[in-house]
This record gives structure tokens, sequence and C-alpha cells, in this order.
């Protein structure tokens, strides 16, 4: 049975809409499982890979070049392994047929985008309803599933309609079988990515399966599936039934900025004001509609002003196409009162914003004659503009660079590096302690963008030289703080074990600082280069108010801190300086963080994941923080994918 309660700030949280300004997340994609930075990290590992770096002949001038999306079968690409590199193959074009405006240059194979939606769903809550988010799978040839993304978590809903989409390949010459599993979600979710959700934490609910070709032959598009148990056992029980609505990709860069604030709107509560959110979705040909994204929610406010955000043409396909704007009244039992609603197009929105006018609700009723009621409460919209989102991927493959940085823990509370219990112990056998795993897993994917792989390393709380230090050299030099790779940054963590001594206290302000001073550098030399700083600790942190005030001066910086927790510390204070609540850092004169720079993770939650749920977790956020530090500054990436050699 499942849980009692659901997780109210996690159904409160917006969905499917990038914000903007300094706050801006990554842009809104169909997929959103998909981390640019982590994804050449699983595809060095044998996976298909997201983008390659090329040797090109005589064909085109010769240099590095980085594609999106490349896929041999699309672009009669011939691989050749070559064995300088692990991590890179070379290849030859056989036949340079791209179409890198839309991405597609094969009428049979499409990218395509699966909304969905349930009805009647089994009930699996004791004092609530159940919260429900599916999981989509491609049936492989040999039987195994390969997962292609999940929805979000609605709250207390057994009729969900889902806003994110789930992207998938369409081959006409391929039979491609897709499992639906619909799962009840018990453990708390919110600013949790929902690909970091343990599966075996949730209570299944239902298997749907087709074949990707039964839904974009079928007229409108859109399939309703029968769900039941696993593996085909259908049983006797109704356990509800999935809706699987598909789409052609919408290959575009362009977006609208736009702000939402309403006024005068009706009260739908007793004893406070209403909490509304606002709804948004598209019109389809078949004369339904899909959501494309929800604002977050706004408590106790009849004249809400909304975060912006951000909608991509994938989104709403035409500036002509109809919208249903709804604002509700959020309520906890999933029982969303409906305040109003009205019709608009991204053209209309763009006039109610040059005219400063607003529109009107409209609440339906049968009375009315289908027209519905015209509500006092009014729709305006407070900022509009057009503009172009740039991908991670398209500032990386124009010559940006990720440099990586690191700073180790040497205090005392580690334990002795001899004893076997230490957190620090070097394992003859070759096992990684905590340390040198984060030091790899991290270091692997970030190093992939660097060029000339020198990277500045230092420890933390240790004695040299006869003196407690909190930001030395790892590497022991006086003045070279730089090491060769990653394997050099393994060196120098080895060889400081037999020599520094362990210490204390626990301080990140030093080393935040210099890393600062590193990034603040770069900007004087108009480097394109972005910092990102791994700081690994096992304890508690003394100069907790110095470390944010280092932060919120950092943030103005192109910098990133990647916080990894070891052994079974309280890690309360880290995450206070994760900023995942909402609340921006604030210093101790009162200054506010630009942006959320920091990234925490305890390494004894992640462990039981695997190494790619290691990975994947440690480097969630950085796209978005990338992209939001040159957005916010209007950094664009040059018109030129050559990178120098």
């Amino acid at each position: 049975m499942g849980g009692c309660f659901s997780d109210v700030r996690g159904g409160k949280q917006s969905v499917g809409v990038g914000l903007t300004g300094t706050t801006m997340s990554p842009i809104p994609t169909s997929n959103a499982t998909v981390n640019d930075a982590v994804d050449h990290f699983f595809r060095a590992q044998g996976f298909r890979q997201l983008f390659t770096p090329l040797e090109c002949g005589n064909m085109i001038p010769k240099g590095r070049y980085i594609l999106p999306n490349l896929d041999p079968a699309l672009y009669k690409i011939k691989v050749t392994n070559v064995p300088i590199s692990k991590s890179e193959d070379y290849l030859e074009m056989e036949d340079l047929r791209l179409n890198l405006t839309t991405g597609s240059c094969d009428p049979r194979k499409m990218e395509w985008s699966l909304s969905l939606s349930a009805s009647r769903l089994r009930d699996r809550d004791i004092l609530s309803k159940s919260d429900p988010m599916v999981v989509v799978y491609s049936k492989e040839r040999d039987g195994t599933l390969e997962e292609l993304g999940r929805t979000e978590v609605i709250m207390n809903s057994l009729d969900p309609a889902w806003i994110k989409k789930i992207s998938v390949a369409y081959h006409f010459e391929i039979v491609q079988p897709l499992i639906f599993h619909v799962y009840d979600v018990d453990t708390k979710y919110y600013n949790l990515p929902v690909e970091m959700l343990k599966l075996n934490d949730a209570e299944f609910l239902g298997e749907g399966s087709c074949v990707l070709s039964e839904i974009v032959t079928k007229q409108g598009q859109s399939l309703t599936l029968d769900l039941h148990k696993r593996n085909g056992n259908r049983g006797l029980k109704n356990l509800g039934k999935l809706t699987v609505h598909a789409e052609e990709t919408v290959a575009s860069r362009n977006a609208i900025e736009i702000k939402f604030r309403c006024s005068r709107l009706e009260n739908k509560d007793l004893f406070s004001k209403s909490d509304p959110f606002l709804r948004i979705s598209r019109m389809v040909e078949n004369g339904g509609s899909v959501p494309i994204c929800k604002t977050e929610v706004v408590d106790n406010n009849l004249n809400p002003i909304w975060r912006p955000l951000c909608l991509t043409m994938q989104q709403f396909v035409s500036k002509d196409n109809p919208l249903i704007i709804e604002c509700f009244d959020f309520n906890s039992s999933g029982n969303h009162v409906l305040i109003g609603n009205l019709q608009k197009s991204v053209a209309d929105l763009e006039k109610l914003h040059e005219q400063k006018t607003g529109s009107n609700f409209i609440l339906p009723s049968s009375a009315h004659h289908g027209h519905g009621k015209v509500l006092k409460g009014q729709l305006f919209v407070d900022h509009f503009s057009e503009k172009q989102l740039y991908s991670f991927i398209d500032y990386v493959s124009s010559g940006f660079e990720l440099n990586f940085m690191v700073a180790v823990d040497f205090t005392a509370s580690n334990g002795h590096p001899k004893d076997s219990d230490s957190l620090h112990y070097i394992d003859l056998s070759g096992r990684f302690n905590a340390y040198q795993q984060a030091i790899m897993e991290v270091g692997e994917v970030i190093q992939f963008y660097d060029s000339d792989r020198q990277f500045p390393a230092w420890g933390f709380g240790g004695v040299t030289n006869g003196a407690v230090s909190h930001c030395f050299n790892l590497n022991g030099t006086a003045s070279g703080v730089e090491v060769e790779g990653v394997q050099g940054i393994m060196a120098a963590y080895a060889t400081a074990l037999n020599h520094v001594g362990l210490a204390g206290p626990t301080l990140f302000g030093p080393v935040i600082n210099y890393a600062a001073e590193i990034a603040g550098q770069s900007l004087s030399c108009n480097s394109r280069k972005y910092f990102v700083l791994l700081i690994i600790t096992d304890g508690v942190l003394t100069d907790l108010q110095e470390t944010k005030d280092a932060l919120v001066r950092a943030s103005d910086l192109p910098l990133s801190i990647l916080i990894v927790g070891v052994g079974r510390a309280d890690f309360k204070q880290m995450e206070i300086l994760d900023a995942d609540n909402g609340c921006r850092l604030e210093s101790s004169t009162g200054r506010v963080a630009t942006r959320d720079i920091v990234q925490f993770v305890p390494m004894r939650e992640v462990h039981a994941g695997g190494q790619s749920c290691v990975v994947q977790a440690l480097l969630e956020e950085l796209p978005g923080q990338f992209l939001t530090y040159m957005r916010s500054r209007d950094i664009k990436p040059s018109a030129c994918s050559q990178l120098s050699t």
C-alpha cells in the first residue's frame, strides 16, 4: 500500500518552463532526462555518442569539428577507431549530405515527441490519491528494455495529464515496440530530477504497450491503451487507460520569454485566499489539447505575479497556434479548482503586452450556452520578448571550455590514511576510496571539455611545512598549482597522503576564493572558459558564513562548485549551500547571490545507483548553471563550429 501523504512542495513547483534572467534553467526539451555534460561519459563507456569529434579529409577544411546528434545510420558516416584516445572516434565522411538546420536528411527517420495522459488509475494511497509518473521504454530485439525517459510526478491524481514529453526517433523500416510503466511515487520529489527517483521505492500501477508506428499512423496520432499487469499479464482487473499522442518534433532555436500576472481573481477558498497557478496547453489537430507547461503556485494571493518563463517553438509550434491558459486554485488533495480560462495565441499575448491591456478569464458554464461567464479577473503580460536559445553543446562545439579544479579535505576526521577504516585509505588491491571515486568520475567527464587538461589541485585542513594550511598545492610544490590530467590529480593526492598531516578545522572559504580569483582573471583575457571546482569533504563546516560570503561573490563569475560529501557526517550545512529550496544565498552584508552555483551530493546516497548514477547526480545542474551564466550576460556561441587544433 502506498504512503499516506503526498509531496505538496513537489506539487507546487513549475513544470515545462525555462526560467529566464538570473534564475534561468536549461532550455525546455522534449526529453528532460538528457544531461549534455554527462552524456559523453556514458557514450565513452560504449553507448551511442551524442556528439563526436571529427578529423576530416580533403572534402572540407581539416580541423576538429563537433556536430550535434550524429547518427551513422542517418548520416552515412563510416566510423574508424584509431587507438590514440579511448574516448574519441575518428570519422571518415562517405557522403556529407547533412541538413544541420533541421537535423534530418532522411524522411524515413524523424524525431517524435510523445505526450501522455491517463484515466481511472488505481488509487494505491490511504489518505490521498496516487502520485503517478510514467517511465517509457523501447523494447530491444533481445527483449531487454532501454529507458527513453520519464514524465514528471503529478500529485494526487487518478486522471493525470503529464507535461513533460518523451522524445523518440521513428524509423520507418524498423518495428519499434514501446513499453509504458506507470508508477505511484511515494517518496519526496521536490527539486529532485525524476531520473534520480528509485523505481524500487515506487508502487507499480500498470503497464501498456504498443508499436510506435501504431501511434504515428493513426488518425489524430493518438492511441489509447489498456493498462495491465507486468509482462503482458492482463488479468481481469481494470488498471486504467493510458493515452499516447505523438507529434513530430519542431527543430528550432526560437523561443519566447514571457511574464504573466493576474488581477482581481475570484477567491475559491473559505478561510484564506486562493493559491493560483497557470496551466498552458496547446490545441492539436484532432481538436484536443496537450499541456505544455504550468507555473509555480503563488500562495494566498488574488493578484499573483509569476516568475518569468521561457517557451520554445517546439512547445507552442507557431505564434498563431491557439493556446488554452487555465488558472487554478491549488489544493493539496489534487482537486484543483478552476478559477477561469481563456484562449490566446502567442501573437495575441504579444499584443496584450504591447497594448498594456488585460484579458478577462471565462468560467465555462452550461447555463451560458457554452460561452461561459466573463469574470472580473484578468490576465496581463508584463514582459514579452523573442530570443534564440543555445544549448550547452552549441557553446562547447564553438570553442568554450570547462576547466576542472579540485580541492581535497585533509582534516583529521577522515581518519589516518594507514587505517583501513579511513576515508583516505589507499587499498592495495586497487579499489578506489570515496575521494578517488569522486575525482575519477567527475574528472573523466569534465576533462573532455578542457583542451590542455592542466588542472589546479589543492588540499585544505592539513599540516604542511609545520603549519595548518586551508589551501595548499596538492602536488607539494610552492609555485605550480596545476597537475596534468585526472591521473595527475590522482598521483598528487596519493603522494600528499604520505607527507601531509591531517588536522583541521574544515574551512571552504580560502579554496573558493582562490578558485574565484582564477575565474575572475579569465574575464580580463576575454577567455571562453567556465570553471568547475570539485570540493570533496567529510566534515561539518567551521566557516559557514565566510563560505556563504565567498559563494555570493563568486556567483558573478564563470564558476560552478560541486561538493561531494563522503562518510557519515551530518551534511545539513551543505544542503544550505546548495540552495535547492529556492532561496538564494545571502552574504553577511545582505547581498543575495546572482545565481545558484553549488551542487551538493552525499556520496552514500548515490552509491547504490552505480557509477552512472553518481556521475548524473554530481553533474545534474552543471549545464543549467553554465547556460544561466552565458544567457544572463548575453554571451552567444560563435557561428563557426570549428575548433582550433
